[in-house]
């Protein structure tokens, strides 16, 4: 989630589902009609919504908690009213029916969890119980307060099933070191294990696993404020140096991370040299920001890439550790805040697409020089050797006045990437065919719900779009194309009443 002002782009990223029923086989498409244009910033309009689709609303932001506890006690809101921003979805089908406060109730075999966004030490973990109508137990709370009234985590984001350890891991994309991984079981109540020693504390937002057992890490890490005058290094400042990287985890013992293992970050050779960061300084931010190396990064062609070791439990210990700067010492390649990513469906977990959000700030994104240099944000692709060690990387759509900000990311089917959001309107759900990235379909034209405030200052901003038939074997959901046999979609209105929906197939 990002803090909105007047100069901010309304903006982020999504790839769209379905449910099971009256869907394609692959996914949740097909895509064919769109929305022709983006509700204005203004008032409290609907949500519009492609021909194609139609949406049922699963929860709402007050809906309570089953297991309230402390200030924690409905699904969207804080018993102050502070909305908690659910965001990344994360849909899973379970053979065995899974346990909750209530002994002995069915809580069924359909579930949906979500990470809540919320600062002050009090983000926390729902569960849908999406085989349950009885508002009683629709929610239930996975982790609940300590002693204190605290839950100790802040900003929590992404969200993945591991299926080698059988557990969730959940990211924390709370700034400086706030952030990091927690691994949370699916057993009730739920056994809650931070990784800090393991995967590092930084602004990690998006996760996934692959057909290996790794862990692929997505940092969201804003960088230091840069001149957008290419001539004057103390002009208006409104450019950000490039501070967030790309980084795997590789465990020595897959079915058991207490096990530890190595923390890898991506390297980008451009021009025959890795693409590193410059230094903190006002000059090294400068230069890193308007390196012609960033117009070739962003120019389409294809660039070289390697894994560097940026922490190793071996030989460094399992000591909570920063690893934004281990990332830099390490000699990754940092980019303009990278927000979530996901295996292409294609059964080799050898590509990858994922999204950096870029300045999120018109001042930037309008002057030609930056927008180059992925101002507006940037979809990439990156693809891996038969040995998943070395690839290429590849800007495949750069961002625009119309299209930017990317945040979520997921395949709608194993052809279409979807996203959205746009400069001075409402926020907007595209589709983007995988070889037609050009021409993206608009499938919602966001309205904006009367809790998020009609005065411009706060949009309903679309998150957490997640497609999955929700199986838990090997492969994960996020890399075989039989994961979208039977998909379901889901997304999230954040701010105002904290809305989730299902998107259907008409």
């Amino acid at each position: 989630m990002r803090t909105l002002r007047q100069t901010r782009l309304l903006a982020a990223l999504l790839v769209c589902a379905a449910p099971a029923t009256a869907w394609a086989a692959d996914g949740i498409g097909p895509f064919v009609n769109g929305v022709p244009t983006a509700n204005p910033a203004e008032g409290s309009p609907a949500n519009v919504i492609s021909p194609d689709f139609s949406v049922t609303k699963v929860v709402t932001g007050s809906d309570p908690l089953e297991n309230p506890s402390g200030v924690i006690t409905n699904f969207g809101f804080l018993s102050d009213g502070t909305r908690t921003e659910p965001d990344q979805n994360l849909y899973i089908e379970s053979d065995q029916k899974a346990k909750g406060p209530t002994a002995k109730y069915n809580y069924g075999h359909h579930f949906l969890y979500q990470g809540h966004e919320n600062s002050a030490n009090l983000a926390y973990v729902t569960r849908v119980n999406l085989d349950v109508s009885d508002p009683a137990h629709r929610v239930t709370l996975l982790t609940p307060v300590g002693g204190d009234g605290l839950t100790h985590f802040n900003s929590i984001d992404g969200s993945a099933y591991d299926p080698f350890t059988k557990s969730l891991l959940f990211t924390q994309e709370a700034s400086g070191t706030t952030g990091g991984i927690v691994e949370i079981g699916t057993d009730f109540p739920a056994t809650v294990t931070t990784r800090y020693g393991l995967m590092g504390r930084c602004g990690q937002e998006g996760i996934h696993t692959d057909n290996k057992g790794r862990i692929y890490l997505v940092e969201d890490t804003g960088g230091k404020a840069v001149s957008v005058d290419s001539n004057d290094i103390n002009g208006p400042k409104f450019a950000k140096q490039p501070n967030s990287y790309i980084y795997r985890f590789v465990p020595y013992n897959r079915n058991h991370l207490d096990a530890g293992g190595k923390l890898q970050a991506l390297q980008v050779s451009v021009d025959g040299a890795p693409l590193v960061f410059g230094g903190d300084d006002d000059q090294s931010a400068f230069n890193d920001t308007w390196s012609p190396k960033q117009v070739e990064l962003h120019s389409g062609a294809s660039f070289p890439t390697t894994w560097v070791t940026v922490h190793n439990t071996a030989t460094d210990g399992t000591a909570e550790f920063n690893c934004n700067l281990a990332a830099r010492a390490a000699g990754a390649t940092p980019f303009k805040r990278p927000e979530n990513g996901a295996f292409n469906p294609d059964g080799s977990f050898r590509n990858i697409t994922f999204v950096t959000t870029g300045d999120t700030d018109n001042r930037s994104g309008s002057v030609a020089g930056l927008a180059q240099r992925g101002a507006w944000g940037s979809i990439w692709r990156l693809s891996l050797d038969k040995k998943q060690e070395n690839g290429t990387i590849k800007n495949i759509v750069l961002g625009d006045a119309t299209h930017n900000s990317y945040d979520n990311v997921t395949f709608g089917d194993s052809n279409t990437i979807v996203t959205n959001d746009q400069l001075d309107t409402l926020d907007s759900i595209w589709a983007y065919p995988v070889n037609n990235v050009a021409n993206p379909l608009r499938l919602v034209a966001l309205g904006r719900d009367p809790g998020a405030s009609g005065d411009g200052e706060e949009d309903n901003e679309p998150t957490g779009m997640f497609v999955s038939n929700g199986e838990r074997i090997k492969p994960d959901q996020y890399g075989n194309p039989t994961n979208l046999l039977g998909a379901r979609g889901f997304f999230t209105d954040q701010h105002g009443e904290n809305n989730l929906f299902e998107l259907h197939h008409n």
